[in-house]
């Protein structure tokens, strides 16, 4: 088995780690010491492809394997570390998780537009007394006519005051129980 990078890897590895040092590595000490994710940042890595990495070229994503996925993450990361978490986030967290489980209508209403770049994807799961641990959540969604009504709250929303559209994990129904078999949270999305 060969593990050697092909040289089209070799070629995204160098045109990633080329677009970070010149577009990131310049203003990261600006953005950092702000606190801000800047809007025109986005867009730039959209057309690079990395706002849709590992999604259908159908949809406008790129289409790359999980080995390229880790060579962009990897290099966005060798400049700043934010920006490749973020990148991560939309593409593995919000991104990801409408394309498995939303209808092919929601993926044309929120996928497309989220690979596009025309907004970055945010995640709600943590909250106050269960932190992480989807088991524990207390934030219930409840079905109403087409839609669905969501009482409860979260914190620490990866994305939360930049996020264009948000994913929100949500118990429906907590007497099926936790086994991995049982549906004990829906997706959400809400559009800001």
């Amino acid at each position: 088995m060969d593990l050697r990078p092909t040289s089209e890897q070799a070629i995204l590895r160098g045109t990633v780690r080329e677009f970070a040092e010149a577009e990131i590595g310049p203003p990261v000490m600006e953005w950092d010491e702000a606190e801000a994710f800047p809007d025109t940042l986005v867009a730039k890595m959209a057309a690079l492809g990395l706002m849709g990495i590992q999604f259908p070229e159908s949809l406008g994503g790129a289409g790359m394997s999980a080995i390229e996925y880790c060579i962009c993450i990897e290099e966005l990361a060798r400049v700043c570390p934010s920006v490749s978490l973020s990148v991560a986030a939309h593409n593995g967290l919000c991104t990801s998780h409408l394309y498995m489980f939303g209808s092919d209508a929601q993926r044309q209403q929120y996928v497309v537009p989220l690979i596009r770049g025309d907004y970055l994807g945010a995640w709600g799961l943590t909250e106050s007394g269960a932190g992480s641990d989807a088991a524990a959540m207390r934030c219930s969604a409840r079905r109403d006519g087409d839609g669905w009504i969501i009482n409860g709250s979260k914190q620490f929303i990866t994305h939360g005051a930049d996020g264009g559209a948000i994913v929100v994990m949500t118990v429906t129904d907590r007497a099926k129980g936790t086994g991995a078999s049982r549906r004990l949270w829906s997706l959400a999305v809400l559009r800001a």
